[in-house]
């Protein structure tokens, strides 16, 4: 497994500023990696007590067995992962609220190439910094996997968030989060943020949320964002997929961006 070295945050300090009530139940925050786990993560944290955070690991299929007491009914904890799809997980997660984050397979997998470029995802990407593997032939592999390193694009959208579509579960995009925080303020961002609320289980929502939200969202305080990962000037991951790259896309996972709200 490869080892992700991410900067601390002050969000437990931020959060100590802010009274709190507990949440009613269990509450999980899902998502396909690389799309915008840490924002909706750090927003969320700001409303929920100190205490009932679930720090020791992002949940993951690995270390489910280890974790998953953090999905007891009595706990009522908020916890975070990266959570595929089974009978077994269904079955640990089945007390907790579900929420899942995905986001557009197109930007996806431009966010997955930077991030595997990044000095903070360990080693893995030695061979484009030594010119061995172009950058095109890079975002093909974050398509398409992989051989027995990392998943392809189709696998881990439909184990980390279509399979889990269902009653129990919301499922949110990545772009309408990053909208609602740019228009913190606005009538459309209040209906955005009530149906987040409503969906996690909080059961009044305090006056001050607007700065929750705020605090909750900078980008300084997330060691994933773009600006903050540290990757060599010289390689350049391109800020669109090509129309050949799209039909890639479409072809490794058809009908994908159509489920997910994208079409």
């Amino acid at each position: 497994m490869t080892r992700v070295r991410l900067q601390p945050d002050t969000l437990d300090e931020e959060n100590k500023k802010f009274s709190h009530e507990r949440l009613p139940r269990p509450l999980f925050l899902n998502s396909v990696p690389k799309s915008g786990s840490h924002l909706l993560k750090n927003i969320i944290r700001m409303f929920v007590p100190l205490e009932d955070h679930f720090k020791d690991q992002f949940i993951q299929w690995g270390n489910l067995q280890k974790y998953k007491h953090a999905f007891r009914a009595e706990a009522r904890m908020l916890s975070w992962g990266h959570l595929l799809f089974s009978d077994a997980s269904a079955v640990e997660a089945a007390p907790a609220r579900k929420i899942v984050l995905v986001r557009d397979p197109y930007t996806w997998v431009l966010a997955r190439a930077r991030f595997f470029l990044s000095d903070e995802f360990g080693d893995n990407s030695v061979l484009v910094k030594n010119g061995e593997l172009t950058v095109d032939s890079l975002i093909n592999l974050m398509i398409f996997g992989i051989q027995g390193k990392a998943m392809s694009m189709r696998e881990l959208f439909t184990y980390n968030a279509v399979a889990w579509a269902g009653s129990d579960c919301t499922t949110l995009r990545y772009e309408d989060l990053v909208q609602a925080v740019k228009t913190l303020g606005s009538a459309e961002s209040d209906a955005y943020f009530m149906q987040v609320f409503e969906a996690a289980g909080l059961v009044s929502v305090p006056d001050d949320w607007q700065e929750r939200v705020r605090i909750g969202s900078d980008r300084k305080q997330s060691g994933t964002a773009r600006e903050n990962l540290h990757t060599m000037d010289e390689i350049r991951i391109p800020d669109e997929l090509t129309d050949e790259q799209k039909a890639l896309v479409e072809f490794s996972a058809p009908g994908l961006r159509k489920i997910l709200g994208y079409e």
